[in-house]
């Protein structure tokens, strides 16, 4: 993948698509087993807030008394938005865990122990192995710092009331250690293993469960504009290996990878779908989507050693040009592109046709 700075470059830049793991929790039918655990938090903060406030060491006066109460209603709401909702979208979980970030941080600094106070900001950690596991560097990053100031401003309190630095500077390190290194490093594992599976190992672009990681995004995040979807396969490509021999046929193929993505724009997902099959898929208009096809045909006809053509089928979803279709489903794309490569093989490869979208929707009697 390259040097260590690329790989960092790489992971801080990686778009977030915070509706894959959801999916993956939900295909292993876990998704509604992890939401209660999740809502468990909330009733546990909940029941931390009433145990705190019943304690010497709580909050005092009627002002503390009253954020305690806003705080354990917090942790109650949230228990039931979890267990009884479906799982939150892409903002409002972010929205949802810098509550609990808030809440967590408010509840500490209430506490007139200082011990205690920065043992209850190491909830912390729990709310970041959420953002680490579903939102990426970004959202994490934000999260540390948020820690990472709590407990500076705690063990500055810890200082001045009890006048114990090294017990500050003790705070201070562990929770360095558990949010500040612990956390974004996890994450970054994370994000490595999730891209080596997800991609190919022979032509170093996405395989078919990255296209599918990146499927749901390239849609979500192109809604109400157009869309594309491309379907490139190599002509007559079991006689490349008979003649000569797997090795070249593996170097054919990762030859094609590469030209396909010095053709496609920066944006376009290029995944190797099947044996001599690649998959295109981002946002492109009819006549970008022309050029693109048709200069990734010319480049694969010209820069093989051995003669190798390629079939390309295209489906272009055009809201503009459409006002009255239905936003089609990805498959729906992938399957026009799909009868249109074939169309193009049975008319005699070395070419690019364009497939007409006929969405189901629309196709269905009312």
């Amino acid at each position: 993948m390259g040097s260590s700075a690329d790989l960092l470059t790489s992971w801080w830049r990686d778009p977030v698509n915070h509706h894959w793991p959801v999916r993956v929790l939900e295909s292993h039918s876990i998704q509604g087993w992890l939401r209660w655990i999740v809502g468990a938090g909330g009733i546990t903060m909940a029941i931390i807030g009433v145990a705190t406030a019943l304690s010497p060491v709580g909050p005092t006066g009627t002002p503390g008394l009253v954020v305690a109460a806003v705080i354990i209603g917090i942790g109650v709401l949230w228990a039931v938005r979890w267990w009884f909702g479906s799982w939150p979208g892409t903002v409002e979980s972010l929205a949802l865990f810098a509550l609990g970030d808030i809440a967590i941080t408010t509840s500490s600094m209430l506490d007139s122990n200082r011990v205690f106070g920065s043992l209850n900001a190491m909830l912390l950690v729990v709310t970041g192995c959420y953002l680490a596991f579903f939102h990426g560097p970004k959202a994490l990053a934000v999260h540390t710092i948020w820690s990472l100031l709590t407990v500076l401003v705690l063990a500055w309190r810890m200082v001045r009331s009890d006048g114990d630095v090294y017990l500050a500077v003790a705070v201070v390190l562990i929770m360095m250690a558990a949010v500040v290194l612990s956390l974004p490093t996890l994450q970054f594992m994370f994000w490595l293993v999730q891209s080596d599976s997800t991609a190919d190992p022979l032509t170093k672009v996405f395989n078919r469960r990255g296209l599918e990681f990146h499927l749901t995004r390239v849609f979500t995040s192109t809604y109400g504009a157009e869309i594309c979807v491309m379907i490139a396969d190599l002509d007559q490509f079991k006689s490349v290996n008979d003649r000569f021999g797997h090795s070249m046929g593996d170097e054919v193929l990762i030859r094609t990878a590469q030209l396909l993505q010095s053709c496609a724009t920066a944006d376009l997902v290029v995944a190797r779908s099947g044996g001599e099959e690649f998959t295109v898929v981002g946002r492109l208009s009819d006549e970008q989507a022309r050029l693109v096809a048709e200069s990734f045909r010319q480049a694969v006809a010209a820069d093989h050693i051995i003669p190798v053509t390629i079939s390309i089928g295209v489906a272009v979803y055009d809201p503009a040009a459409c006002h009255i279709c239905p936003r089609p489903a990805p498959e729906e794309l992938i399957q026009c592109a799909d009868d249109a490569m074939y169309q193009a093989k049975s008319e005699g490869g070395d070419r690019v046709i364009f497939g007409e979208l006929i969405s189901r929707a629309a196709a269905e009697p009312h």
